[in-house]
């Protein structure tokens, strides 16, 4: 199969953010862990509250930007959690929200990172700009796209950032011209496609973030199937595929005749700890056309190569390590650490009586709480059980009633949390 793969530094959808955002969201968890040491009366050196900026330049505001809703859903709760924090400067939080990887990377992949960085330092080892390809907006603004609801939240505030939605409309707490395609335990977290519109675009993500749930191989059929009978395109977002146990496809591309209208995308984020290094790929097959015959990797190529460099040559140092057979069986390793940290929030969870999805094939637990707000319980286990969980209506409509426990984390603070949250719900 001749195709486009693209290392890359972001993983489309997730090009939206950039490494640098995720280095600022590091810091902002650092300056939390210190702002219990210092004293209360602080002021931000960078502004001053009595400035009157009477000044402004003569470029307009991306419209398409103010149409989002509030914060992003993790810095939000990063927020919730600092003042938390000032309120019980003593707590000891466990966050099991986030979903960012704890274990190490490892060291068969740093020592491929290391030797590659020592190489640079020599003439012969030395190189500059990496391979180009990588992700970038690739559909303009006149597209329209459809998502799973629940969702991953970037997929959405990109397409919002990009200006492909209509407002924001509070009373169903969607977007306009966006199709959600509701996923929940009585479809078994697959959609109904017989009620979905057409749609340009359909982005879909197995295992789901953060149902955990994994398509299977019929309904991977059906979408396929659902998407050539539309002339749509699907962006399949692997980025869970190793946690898969079952016989679930692991890749769009198992599918007959998913060549010709999906484009895949996934990364060593979750599987090697990457989360801090960032490199991910994409692959576009040469099967795959816009409606006048153009290739889509054409397009992807020159988008791409014209907005970025590359990834850094000691992260594919990195990625060539994962991918070495003691690379790959360290990646089984790690994603084994996390599947036993999975069962260990399942059983906590079924012990108290509550329903839970997911799990069994990606490292998130997906908790209903029947008849509750997602936020007054996300509050609720904080406030009372000093942990962090994600609420589900921050994903999505679909999410409400529900929230994601993520596997991420260190056994002792898992274990931690465990205790704590049969204390609160006992």
């Amino acid at each position: 199969m001749a195709t486009t793969a693209s290392p890359s530094t972001t993983t489309t959808p997730r090009s939206f953010l950039s490494s640098p955002s995720f280095s600022l969201r590091a810091s902002k968890s650092s300056h939390l862990r210190t702002t219990r040491r210092l004293p209360v009366n602080v002021r931000c050196a960078s502004s001053s509250p009595a400035a009157d900026t009477s000044y402004t330049t003569k470029v307009s505001r991306n419209a398409n930007i103010a149409k989002l809703q509030a914060g992003y859903l993790f810095p939000e709760i990063a927020r919730r959690r600092a003042a938390h924090l000032l309120k019980h400067p003593d707590a000891k939080i466990i966050s099991l929200g986030i979903g960012d990887t704890t274990e190490p990377i490892p060291e068969v992949i740093t020592n491929a990172m290391a030797e590659r960085a020592h190489a640079l330092s020599t003439v012969d080892g030395y190189s500059g700009y990496g391979a180009e390809q990588g992700e970038k907006v690739l559909f303009g603004s006149k597209v329209k796209i459809a998502v799973q609801d629940p969702s991953y939240p970037a997929y959405v505030d990109s397409s919002v950032i990009m200006g492909q939605t209509d407002l924001y409309q509070q009373d169903v707490q969607k977007y306009g011209n966006i199709e959600y395609m509701r996923c929940s335990p009585e479809n078994g977290f697959f959609p109904d496609l017989s009620k979905v519109p057409r749609t340009d675009i359909i982005f879909f993500c197995s295992p789901n973030n953060p149902t955990g749930a994994a398509a299977s191989r019929d309904q991977l059929t059906q979408l396929v199937k659902f998407a050539k009978d539309n002339g749509s395109i699907i962006v399949y977002d692997s980025a869970y595929a190793m946690y898969i146990s079952d016989d679930s496809p692991k890749s769009i591309f198992e599918i007959p005749g998913a060549k010709e209208v999906a484009l895949e995308t996934a990364s060593f984020s979750k599987y090697a700890g990457f989360t801090g290094v960032r490199l991910g790929w994409t692959v576009v097959p040469k099967e795959l056309l816009f409606s006048d015959g153009h290739p889509v990797a054409k397009d992807f190529n020159r988008i791409v190569c014209t907005s970025f460099n590359g990834a850094s040559t000691i992260s594919q140092a990195g990625g060539l390590g994962c991918l070495s057979p003691e690379g790959l069986k360290a990646m089984q390793d790690v994603v084994g650490f996390y599947k036993e940290n999975t069962k260990i929030i399942v059983d906590t969870f079924e012990s108290l009586g509550f329903n839970v999805y997911g799990a069994k094939n990606a490292p998130y637990v997906w908790v209903h709480f029947p008849d509750r707000n997602s936020w007054d319980v996300f509050a609720e286990i904080l406030e009372k059980a000093n942990v962090v969980t994600t609420p589900g209506s921050g994903f999505g409509p679909g999410g409400e009633g529900f929230v994601r426990v993520s596997a991420f984390g260190h056994r002792e603070n898992i274990i931690e949390a465990a205790r704590r949250l049969k204390q609160l719900y006992k």
